[in-house]
């Protein structure tokens, strides 16, 4: 054996020696291909406990072991590292997944670089391989890109060192209307997160740094024109050891378009309120204290906005009548809306006039409140009773009318607007409802007694019962109940039809 070659083979054993302890994965190969040497670390990260294991030379490498690429394309046997530094290429930072042809779960990540060796005359003696278990990094690199990906928040990623945008996700894409290969590869300046930004010099100052960006409004251009409203922040991160920022967004598009929505129907219902002649009343539906008047409501009742705004309707006191405030707002509170109540408005200093309410509930400033709007019905009242008390002066004796006028006078009698609950028929005793249908008839008293057989003063002590139990003050009142309710409509027996 020569010293050239016995140099050799001792600058192998302590170059083993040397490396066999290391983590990193070191392989050996001369330079025909033949695989020389591996330590344990290689073995391992191939799952193999044997330098056989691994294959005698790069092609059964090849054949026991398939190798990609991050992009999920094959390395083709002549482009597999042991090949390349057999053909004397140093290259450093190849990322590959190894897969056992045998056994394809298990996938392992190499990150390898090459060296070349060489003898006293400079020709390649030995050539290295440098292998380093990427598996995790890959793991947890895979891991963020699924995340990133499936994140429905809109986000972009640059490089810091060029400020090009490498990573784009699908919310991005749908939130903007750009293709992918609109944003990859371009700048921050060609396509501007920050454009309009309210603090885009802090942005650009941080950006440049590689320091996290604020939470910021701008507006983002659109490729078919227009803008986007949107909340942008940046987080530096690093990808394959490379500085990176992610720029996350929220599209404040929609809120903008439902603040616009919301300020012009608030315009038309605050002209709507100012100019109507009806008069209406916003209070809060927990304290009832007034929130707002129109002009038609203090004009109609004499208050001035003062007067009002602020206080409770309790404490104004416009409702006229014992417990009729209280009365209004529980059946508010119960029911939520009212339709067509007859209510009583004192007015400021002196008089009463006759309104029809109708209430509903709204939200002002997300506070419920009640919007009570109020009809003026005294002089359509005053003509009605006008006219009632006139019938009533010739009704004295009904049996001068015929079914039909009695039926016209009770739609005349009638207030053309719902009424709260009243007492009804059935809460009549049965000798109650004979006296009432008798007297529908228009008997008199005395025809009454005689048709039921009772004394003169017992008939009038039920008629009295009728009229109180039915809230009437006279037979005409009560003929006009019976009829608005269809009662007795099959008898004839009126003496102006008889």
């Amino acid at each position: 054996m020569s010293q050239d070659v016995l140099a050799t083979e001792t600058n192998r054993r302590q170059l083993q020696q040397i490396i066999s302890g290391l983590s990193d994965g070191v392989i050996l190969i001369e330079v025909d291909q033949t695989i020389l040497w591996a330590n344990e670390a290689a073995l391992a990260m191939h799952g193999v406990s044997q330098l056989s294991g691994l294959g005698a030379n790069a092609q059964e490498y090849a054949e026991r072991f398939a190798l990609r690429y991050r992009n999920n394309h094959p390395v083709l046997a002549d482009s597999y590292p042991i090949s390349r530094v057999a053909n004397g290429e140093t290259f450093s930072d190849v990322v590959v997944e190894v897969t056992h042809r045998a056994d394809e779960e298990r996938i392992w990540v190499h990150r390898i670089r090459s060296m070349i060796l060489t003898d006293r005359a400079g020709e390649p003696e030995s050539l290295v391989l440098i292998l380093a278990d990427a598996t995790d990094w890959a793991s947890a690199e895979q891991r963020f890109e699924k995340a990133f990906s499936a994140n429905p928040a809109p986000a972009v990623i640059c490089r810091l060192s060029d400020l090009r945008y490498i990573k784009v996700n699908q919310g991005f894409l749908e939130m903007t209307g750009y293709t992918r290969d609109q944003v990859i590869g371009r700048s921050v300046y060609e396509l501007d997160v920050l454009e309009e930004a309210d603090r885009k010099d802090l942005a650009i100052e941080r950006l440049n740094q590689g320091a996290t960006i604020p939470q910021m409004q701008a507006d983002l251009r659109l490729p078919e024109g227009g803008s986007k409203l949107v909340i942008v922040a940046g987080q530096p991160l690093d990808i394959n050891e490379e500085g990176c920022m992610l720029f996350s967004f929220m599209d404040l598009e929609p809120r903008r378009k439902a603040e616009v929505a919301l300020r012009q129907s608030e315009e038309r219902f605050a002209k709507s309120f100012r100019l109507t002649p009806v008069p209406i009343l916003v209070c809060n539906a927990q304290s009832q204290h007034v929130v707002d008047v129109n002009e038609a409501f203090l004009t109609t009742t004499g208050y001035t906005a003062e007067e009002v705004l602020g206080k409770s309707v309790e404490a104004i006191d416009f409702i006229d009548g014992k417990d009729a405030c209280a009365h209004l707002f529980a059946a508010l509170e119960n029911t939520g809306s009212l339709d067509g109540v007859d209510l009583k408005v004192r007015k400021k200093g002196a008089g009463v006039i006759d309104c029809v309410v109708s209430a509903d509930t709204v939200s002002i400033q997300d506070s419920p409140c009640y919007l009570l709007v109020l009809m003026n019905i005294t002089e359509r009242k005053r003509t009605e009773l006008e006219l009632v008390a006139a019938i009533e002066e010739v009704m004295k004796d009904a049996s001068w009318f015929s079914r039909t006028l009695i039926e016209k006078l009770a739609n005349v009698k009638s207030v053309n607007s719902p009424q709260l609950p009243s007492i009804s028929f059935a809460d009549l005793t049965t000798r109650e409802r004979d006296v009432l249908r008798l007297i529908c008839e228009g008997l008199a008293d005395k025809e009454i007694a005689a048709r039921l057989t009772l004394a003169p003063n017992t008939v009038r002590n039920h008629v009295a019962t009728v009229y109180s139990k039915l809230d009437v003050h006279s037979r005409s009142e009560a003929i006009v109940w019976a009829r608005e309710r269809g009662l007795f409509a099959g008898e004839r027996r009126i003496k102006g039809e008889q």
